[in-house]
């Protein structure tokens, strides 16, 4: 009779137990069993709300990404500086992690991450506040436009534009640092940040929660699992940036009547602050279920003992040591913190870790700043607006990769596959994704026409570099050149105003304005229509469309295939270092990555989409704003061939990952080799002990691992 049986029968009377039940009891105290069940001690109970923590956590920062666009805009910053705000995010990570993924592990767990939830739902709370203490959103645009709207009578925008440079360009310096807007950014940094150091335990230790409790079978399940539903996170974060994008971001305190901007203005900004409002509120309520989960869970009976993984670490053949009671003495900081060192170099003496996390790293460079500009490329690529960009990012391109996800564990758990076999696996579909990605460079769309900058006034192209706003048919009208309020002619020609197009006479109000009598139209030889232009930018072409379409289900088919490799890849990390430093490797692993491609990443890569701008828009105080517009190729070449160099090198270390891990295995188990066995090990102890029993060349010690 076992211990939990004796234990179970024991009744309420007074009479003396015997010797051997006292021995049993004792014993069963010290095992990390739960006396008492309920419905919120379990470990499916912990998964669940794991999993509702990993939406919470992917949906705020998903919600920062659909976001980038309306921040650069409404705070007239540039990419580069827009970068460095969504990677302080990272750098909330930075400061935490390490120590978080190491003394978390030794605490009450479940609580840490509670923590930690709240924590981002204050940060992301505190991302939105600006734009409760900045005044109403001015875009640039021509004062007339903007008074007349309610006004039935014909304006010359030509004759009212003569002093637009001082109406707008005629404020001082200092007036101009005075403005609420000036450095109300730095808010969303800080938000950002805390947001970042708040989501730091959910990961190393929930995991390593997971994997302390569950049968070792089922850990490809359950991360594939959690993968899984955390990528509903940035799809319901991406439709939700989308209806915010739709929704202008003083919704309620304007008249949108007078306002002459639609959703597809590269002036337009959405309601980018809502959306930080429900991520956190989702964040508070992801934290709630882990005050009441236990701080251990009941071990299954296969692993009662610590785990291993057979073939993969760095000192094999060592006799495995008993795990200490459930409640240990107190550990001294001192003897922690020495601990923490040997740890950490055992770690990195991990030949085939510190491969891992290389490759790794640059994988995750090409990643981070793909994502982070892929709204704004859509935008100026394909002439998309934000709020159907971030739509169709969120309902297209993330359910497929989703479901690679989830694929990719049931394949691992399906087959038993081994860590060759999943090297294999993972380092193949990664490649063959990367080569369809480069199909992008052959789906873009031609350059958008604009006179004075693209082509000239006759319509003939010309370099970025000689660009001439003014012309003859505009140079009576003293236009402003820092004003960027576009119009379309009928001969399909972008200009920056309708001062600039040469017109003199305007009907209609709001967004339904039209100029007419524009001399700039006469320039164009080709053209004998109507010399008239509405508000906004010129479309761009149906040729363009069908690039779209393409360039979207490329997007589909290589981020399939590169999800579908992506749980094996993650739990090759956990199987090639030593179980007691699963979660200093992870911690450290989300510490590099942090450190050297989510903060840096997004910032070179809008530092170089800045230099493909071609019309930059003009604070109050003349100072340099956001960009209106860039140059599609340019942009293209920037932004595809810098995610292309990067990911590129990562497959040479991914081939000397798979030497190592090759050579590392079949010098472990040459014996079973010999014997007839498989080249191979299963990435489950349970299957290779299984095989281990019946090789009588077995050593004792790997024995006694298997019994």
């Amino acid at each position: 009779m076992t211990a939990e049986t004796e234990s179970s029968n024991i009744d309420d009377s007074n009479q003396e137990a015997e010797p051997s039940q006292l021995v049993d009891d004792e014993t069963s105290e010290n095992l990390p069993v739960e006396k008492k069940t309920s419905c919120c001690t379990g470990l499916k109970v912990f998964l669940a709300a794991l999993s509702f923590s990993y939406f919470s956590k992917t949906l705020s920062g998903t919600i920062m990404k659909s976001s980038i666009t309306q921040i650069e805009r409404r705070f007239d910053l540039p990419s580069s500086t827009v970068g460095f705000i969504d990677g302080s995010f990272e750098m909330g990570n930075l400061l935490v992690i390490a120590f978080v993924s190491y003394f978390g592990a030794k605490l009450h767990r479940p609580k840490v991450i509670a923590v930690g939830c709240f924590t981002m739902a204050l940060g992301s709370v505190l991302t939105a506040m600006p734009h409760f203490f900045m005044g109403y959103y001015k875009y640039e645009t021509a004062s007339d436009t903007r008074s007349s709207a309610n006004s039935t009578s014909s304006i010359n925008p030509c004759s009212l534009h003569e002093d637009v440079n001082e109406t707008f360009l005629d404020t001082s310096q200092s007036a101009c640092e005075k403005e609420p807007s000036s450095y109300m950014w730095i808010y969303i940094l800080m938000g950002n940040m805390l947001r970042g150091i708040g989501e730091t335990p959910i990961t190393p230790l929930g995991i390593s929660y997971l994997d302390d409790f569950a049968k070792e079978e089922n850990v490809p399940v359950y991360v594939a699992c959690l993968h899984t539903i955390a990528m509903l996170g940035p799809m319901f974060g991406f439709i939700l940036g989308s209806l915010c994008a739709r929704l202008y971001v003083d919704v309620g305190f304007v008249d949108l009547g007078k306002i002459t901007i639609t959703p597809q203005d590269s002036r337009w900004v959405g309601a980018w602050w809502l959306g930080f409002l429900v991520g956190g509120a989702v964040s508070f309520l992801a934290a709630i279920p882990f005050c009441f989960l236990p701080k251990s869970l009941k071990k299954p009976l296969k692993s009662s003992k610590d785990k291993t993984s057979p073939g993969l670490l760095e000192n094999m053949g060592a006799t495995r040591k008993i795990l200490p009671p459930a409640k240990p003495k107190p550990t001294k900081w001192s003897a922690m913190l020495k601990d923490f060192y040997i740890s950490l170099k055992k770690l990195l003496s991990n030949r085939m870790y510190v491969t891992f996390m290389c490759c790794a790293l640059l994988q995750f460079n090409s990643f981070v700043g793909f994502l982070t500009y892929k709204p704004k490329y859509m935008e100026q690529q394909y002439g998309q607006s934000a709020a159907k960009s971030n739509f169709l990012i969120g309902l297209i391109n993330l359910p497929p990769i989703g479901i690679g996800i989830f694929l990719g564990g049931i394949i691992m758990k399906k087959y038993k596959m081994s860590i060759i076999g999943a090297t294999k696996f993972s380092f193949s579909l990664s490649f063959f994704a990367y080569s369809l990605s480069l199909l992008h460079f052959f789906v873009g769309c031609e350059n958008h026409v604009v006179a004075g900058i693209t082509v000239s006034y006759n319509g003939k192209p010309i370099p970025y570099h000689e660009n001439a706003i003014f012309s003859d048919c505009n140079s009576d009208c003293k236009c402003s050149t820092d004003v960027w309020d576009p119009v379309c002619g009928d001969n399909g020609i972008t200009y920056i105003s309708a001062c600039l197009a040469g017109c003199t006479a305007s009907v209609g109000q709001g967004k339904n304005m039209v100029f007419h009598n524009c001399s700039c139209l006469e320039a164009d030889s080709s053209w004998s229509g109507n010399n008239s232009v509405t508000l906004g930018q010129c479309p761009k072409s149906d040729d363009c469309s069908m690039m779209f379409i393409y360039y979207t289900v490329i997007q589909v088919l290589s981020g399939f295939c590169y999800a579908l490799a992506g749980t094996p890849a993650y739990l090759i990390m956990y199987r090639c270092v030593q179980p007691e430093l699963k979660s200093l490797a992870v911690g450290l692993y989300t510490l590099v990555m942090r450190t050297l491609a989510g903060i840096p990443a997004p910032v070179y890569f809008g530092a170089l989409i800045d230099k493909t701008c071609l019309k930059w828009a003009s604070k109050r105080c003349g100072q340099r704003g956001a960009c209106r517009l860039y140059d599609p190729s340019a942009y293209r070449n920037v932004y595809l061939g810098l995610s292309a160099v990067l990911r590129g090198p990562s497959y040479l270390l991914a081939f000397l990952f798979f030497i190592l891990i090759k050579k590392n295995f079949q010098n472990k188990d040459s014996r079973l080799a010999e014997n007839g066995g498989k080249d191979d090990v299963p990435m489950n102890k349970e299957d290779n002990c299984k095989k281990k029993e019946h090789l009588a060349s077995s050593s004792e010690a790997e024995k006694e691992s298997c019994a």
